[in-house]
């Protein structure tokens, strides 16, 4: 589940950008609970899908030159005899029986 975690961070750091409200990469990461140097992966990850990310020193915050924006959609079903377990973002919803579910 490493990739969904990554895509959540993602996310979450395009909606600070978007809000022009990340403060320093180092008040950033505190914010976010990650390293710094996981800080810059993420702006790259960013900028490799054209993002055009800026910092403003006095303001002490990243934003967008342009207008970028980022959806991130996650949806898996997993399907056993007895259940059906859907995994939406990260956050685990299970349905009782398989019965139930088509019924």
């Amino acid at each position: 589940m490493k990739t969904v975690k990554n895509l959540e961070r993602l996310q979450q750091i395009h909606l600070l950008i978007e809000n022009e409200n990340t403060g320093s990469p180092y008040e950033l990461a505190n914010q976010m609970g990650v390293s710094e140097r996981l800080i810059y992966n993420l702006i790259e990850q960013l900028k490799d899908f054209n993002a055009n990310i800026c910092y403003d020193r006095s303001r002490k915050t990243y934003y967008y030159l342009n207008d970028f924006q980022l959806q991130v959609s996650i949806s898996v079903s997993i399907i056993s005899d007895e259940e059906v377990t859907e995994v939406f973002g990260g956050s685990y919803f299970e349905k009782n029986t398989k019965s139930s579910f088509y019924g």
